[in-house]
């Protein structure tokens, strides 16, 4: 059987609708890091050493092995862009080694590597809207504030952008631009999940956890990565069909 599509109760709520969740076939080493969805509903699943290509029932469609550390990811115009870092994460500057690596979508070729170096604490994330790419990364201890970083279309630098978030775990995790704002999902157990606008100005803080994927689904929803750890330091994933920031808790500032 290689559909792989559920449909699950949220506990507790059994009384409203089913929730949908896809799996993601396989088990890969360390965890899920990202999502990334295309046109035709193709689900892109990012662990730290593996690339996953699904259709939108969870059937496998192609995966590859990748270098330790792949991230967050996105797609774009037959492309999938992940940041990878090759160093420390959440280290003051000089520890990292940021990247972005391009690989084709049908078979998942790696076709380029760019160098993010900007992302001084660890490329961990990213996505694209309007024209521009948004990389997002690690955040040493100590920080009040998170960085996004944007990029053109061939990775010039044009400007950090700062959020006022406060700080957070390990920095931000994943990120997408979602029902015109952007989103950032981090490993706060508590309101992890930032909404921002497009200027990057805060307007909120969500339950429930997105850190190991968010991205834009049908019907005016995301979808929302969970990550399964099994033996061996292997981990398995899904995907629920989630809408961030308006089915959970009021957010907070």
């Amino acid at each position: 059987m290689h559909c792989l599509i559920a449909a699950i109760l949220v506990a507790g709520l059994s009384q409203g609708p089913a929730t949908q969740e896809i799996v993601c076939p396989g088990t890969y080493g360390g965890h899920l890091q990202g999502l990334a969805t295309d046109n035709e509903q193709n689900i892109y699943w990012s662990f730290t050493v593996a690339l996953v290509k699904t259709n939108r029932s969870g059937e496998l469609l192609k995966t590859v092995s990748a270098p330790s550390h792949q991230g967050d990811l996105t797609w774009v115009d037959g492309k999938v862009y992940v940041a990878v870092n090759l160093g420390k994460f959440n280290q003051e500057p000089g520890q990292a080694d940021s990247w972005v690596y391009i690989y084709d979508d049908q078979d998942l070729t790696l076709l380029e590597k760019k160098a993010v170096p900007e992302l001084v604490h660890g490329a961990g994330g990213m996505a694209f809207h309007e024209g521009k790419f948004i990389v997002v990364g690690g955040l040493p201890v100590g920080y009040s504030e998170n960085y996004a970083y944007e990029y053109d279309r061939d990775f010039n630098f044009v400007k950090r952008h700062v959020i006022q978030s406060g700080y957070t775990k390990m920095g931000i995790q994943t990120t997408c631009w979602f029902d015109g704002a952007w989103w950032f999902g981090c490993y706060e157990d508590d309101k992890g999940l930032l909404k921002t606008d497009e200027h990057f100005t805060l307007l909120g803080r969500f339950n429930p956890n997105y850190s190991v994927g968010i991205a834009p689904w049908t019907d005016g929803n995301c979808l929302r990565g969970v990550n399964h750890p099994q033996e061996n330091k292997q981990h398995s994933a899904s995907a629920v069909v989630d809408a961030p920031g308006k089915t959970t808790e009021t957010a907070e500032k």
